[in-house]
C-alpha cells in the first residue's frame, strides 16, 4: 500500500534519476529502495521510469511526481501552520532569490515591522524556483528572469535598465553609452550559465550577430561582478538598482545601447493556494516596497 515513506523515497529517486545516489541521500540500502519503487509501480499499474541505460523519469513518472511534490509540500505546510498556531505566532516564511542583495531593503523593513516572523532565505537559480514552489518547499521567489508555468502567479516588481560597469581608467569609462558590437572583444566578469546576467549577456551577443562573449571570470554571486570589474579584471553587466549601494566599488557606469538590456524583477508564488500567515505578510511587504526608489 502506498505510504508517505514510499512517496518521499520516490521523490528523491525522481529528482536524482539515480538509484544509488538516492540510496546514499536517503541512507537506505539500494535493493530496499528498488523494491519500494517496484511496489509503487505495481500499485499504480505502470512504470514510472525508463530503464534503458540511465534511469529516467517517463511521462507517467513526471505526472506522478508533480502530484507527490504538491502533496508532500501541503503536508509540510500543514505541520508548520499547526506549529505556528500552537506557538501563538505567524510561523515562518521561506523566500528564494537568485541574489540576496536585491532583497536587502524590503527584508530589513519587514523584520523591523514583524520581528515575530522567522524568515528563511534560500539562494537558487531561476530554473529551480518553479519546482520548489510547486512542491511547497518555498513560499515566495524573487526572480530576475522569467519562470514559466500557468500554475505560478507573478507580480511585476521592477523593470530597470542593466548597465555596463568598467574600471574608472578603462577605455570606455566616460562614455555615455556603448553598443553591444563595441564589446565583442572585451573580457567579461559574469555569473555562471543559468544566472540571469549570463543569460542576458549571451542573448545580447547573439542578437548582435556576435560569437560567444569572452568570459574571464564566472561565479555564483552577482555582487562580485562590480568588485572585480572595478579592479580592472574585466567589464560586467549590473542592474541600475546597484548604483544605490553604499558599498559599491568605484566603477564607471555606461548605458548599453540596446533596448533588450534590461532586468525584469518579479515576485512568484504558487497560484492555486493564496499565501497565508507569514507568507501573506511578506507578499504584501515585497509588493508594497518602492523598488524604484528603495523605500516603502
Amino acid at each position: 500500500m502506498m505510504d508517505l515513506h514510499s512517496l518521499r523515497q520516490f521523490a528523491v529517486v525522481a529528482r536524482l534519476e539515480h538509484l544509488s545516489g538516492a540510496a546514499r541521500e536517503l541512507r537506505v540500502a539500494q535493493p530496499s529502495l528498488s523494491r519500494t519503487i517496484a511496489r509503487l509501480e505495481a500499485e499504480l499499474g505502470t512504470p514510472l521510469f525508463d530503464r534503458a541505460g540511465r534511469l529516467r523519469l517517463n511521462d507517467a513518472g513526471r505526472t506522478f511526481l508533480r502530484h507527490v511534490e504538491r502533496a508532500l509540500g501541503e503536508l509540510d505546510a500543514g505541520r508548520r501552520a499547526v506549529a505556528a498556531f500552537a506557538d501563538g505566532g505567524l510561523g515562518t516564511v521561506r523566500v528564494a532569490s537568485e541574489t540576496f542583495l536585491t532583497l536587502t531593503g524590503p527584508l530589513a523593513a519587514f523584520k523591523r515591522d514583524r520581528p515575530d516572523v522567522e524568515v528563511e532565505l534560500h539562494q537558487m537559480p531561476a530554473e529551480e524556483m518553479g519546482r520548489r514552489l510547486r512542491a511547497r518547499e518555498i513560499d515566495l521567489c524573487v526572480a530576475s528572469q522569467p519562470v514559466p508555468g500557468e500554475d505560478l502567479e507573478a507580480v511585476l516588481l521592477l523593470d530597470e535598465p542593466v548597465l555596463l560597469v568598467t574600471a574608472p581608467g578603462h577605455r570606455l569609462a566616460g562614455r555615455a553609452s556603448v553598443s553591444v558590437a563595441e564589446l565583442a572583444d572585451e573580457p567579461f566578469v559574469t555569473t555562471r550559465t543559468g544566472h540571469w546576467q549570463r543569460r542576458l549577456l549571451d542573448r545580447l551577443f547573439a542578437s548582435a550577430g556576435l560569437g560567444p562573449p569572452r568570459i574571464v571570470c564566472e561565479g555564483d554571486e552577482p555582487s562580485t561582478t562590480a568588485v572585480l570589474a572595478g579592479a580592472g579584471l574585466g567589464v560586467g553587466l549590473i542592474p541600475a538598482m546597484a548604483r544605490r549601494s553604499t558599498t559599491q566599488s568605484p566603477v564607471a557606469w555606461i548605458e548599453v545601447a540596446d533596448p533588450a538590456c534590461r532586468r525584469v524583477l518579479t515576485l512568484l508564488r504558487a497560484a492555486d493556494v493564496p499565501p497565508t500567515g507569514a507568507a501573506r505578510l511578506m507578499h504584501a511587504a515585497v509588493t508594497g516596497w518602492d523598488w524604484a526608489s528603495g523605500s516603502v
